[in-house]
């Protein structure tokens, strides 16, 4: 099958739903499909062989953080020439009612259309506002999937329609093989994020470390990711930075060795979450989940079956339970052994199948289409009386 996947978000900027489109895209050419991937990308970014650049992007402010979209006139004869080229069987956009290339595909692009929801949003205005422009392109999408049951329902009441909910995936083994590094072993706490985004709560969870530190001295916080590190523990007591270690951006080996070394991982996020992907990562390195009770990491940690979780951007919640959990090996034990079985749901083995279902419907939907010759007896057009049998 010849499938193009539309990426709405700047390529060279870690995100959630860079990472999904780029693992969907490596499961399906795995599995012998030809896949390319049209996505916004600075001139000096390396891509992979199936990543088309469709230009820069620019930084604009998006569900409480900040994307890098790409918009305008040469966006648009960009996505039609790659269009053009493709001759895809399916196109699949991410985000079609983002100001970018999921939208400028979606007015451009004939034949099957499927379209990935991620955003969760209740209460977006700018949504509703835009909806009557959004309409026409979102009457051509033939299938609709949204990564959670909360993105689902910000399309039903924003949007209207429906979708089918189809998780997020991981590669459960990569991460559930990768090999602990010593050093950052031994009463640690872990965090992976953007360091400067408020709603991924890392200040929560530097007003819940004195607490943590003064019940276990020993404990250190690793925090993976980009951002100001002099801001991010200016309001930690300097006697306790000594306990904050920043390693910036990692890898993709050195993420799943880290989540396999720490001790506890917390998820101190604050809100505009539809999923929960470094949840579900975490999950199959083996780490003991504490997340925020956020609807979606709910859903995900199997409403704290496997995983822990404390009320939204309340630390001292949060240190009581993490205190609670270093000082318990058999509860952390525990949580390990339920996230590691409930983990396989999301593996791309399960998720990669759903996803071609819904590419297979809608292919044979089409063809069904176009083999019913309008102009042949009992064709389409008898059907409705325009012409005779």
């Amino acid at each position: 099958m010849r499938i193009g996947i539309v990426c709405p978000y700047s390529w060279d900027v870690p995100g959630g739903v860079q990472f999904h489109i780029r693992d969907l895209a490596d499961h399906l050419i795995g599995l012998g499909h030809d896949v390319s991937v049209l996505a916004p990308a600075d001139d000096d970014t390396p891509l992979p062989p199936y990543v088309v650049s469709a230009g820069r992007a620019v930084p604009v402010p998006y569900n409480g953080s900040v994307a890098r979209l790409n918009f305008g006139f040469l966006s648009a004869a960009r996505v039609r020439r790659w269009l053009h080229d493709g001759t895809f069987d399916v196109i699949h956009i991410h985000e079609p009612a983002s100001p970018s290339l999921g939208l400028l595909s979606c007015w451009a692009a004939q034949g099957p259309i499927v379209a990935t929801f991620h955003t969760s949003n209740p209460r977006s205005r700018a949504m509703i506002a835009a909806y009557p422009i959004l309409q026409p392109a979102l009457e051509k999408i033939s299938a609709r999937i949204a990564v959670s049951e909360y993105a689902r329902r910000t399309l039903v009441e924003h949007l209207g329609g429906d979708a089918v909910v189809i998780p997020n995936g991981v590669d459960v083994d990569f991460f559930a093989k990768a090999e602990p590094k010593a050093e950052w072993q031994g009463d640690t706490i872990g965090f992976v994020g953007r360091i400067d985004e408020p709603r991924k709560g890392l200040p929560v969870l530097m007003k819940a470390l004195p607490k943590i530190l003064a019940e276990r001295p020993g404990t250190r916080l690793l925090v993976a990711g980009r951002g100001d590190e002099e801001e991010a523990v200016e309001k930690l007591p300097a006697e306790l930075r000594s306990r904050v270690e920043f390693l910036g951006m990692v890898s993709d080996d050195d993420k799943a060795r880290f989540l396999r070394s720490v001790d506890l991982y917390v998820a101190p996020n604050t809100g505009g979450e539809s999923f929960g992907i470094i949840l579900v990562e975490a999950m199959s390195a083996g780490a003991p989940v504490l997340a925020s009770d956020l609807d979606a990491f709910a859903q995900v940690l199997d409403q704290g079956a496997a995983g822990e979780l404390f009320a939204n951007e309340d630390a001292d919640a949060l240190a009581a339970s993490a205190v609670r959990l270093l000082g318990d090996p058999a509860r952390r034990a525990e949580l390990r052994e339920r996230g590691s079985a409930h983990v396989r749901r999301f593996d791309w083995s399960t998720v990669g199948a759903d996803i071609l279902s819904v590419y297979e419907t809608v292919t044979d939907g089409a063809a069904a289409v176009a083999a019913d010759e309008p102009n042949e007896p009992g064709g389409l057009l008898a059907r409705l009386g325009l012409v005779r049998d």
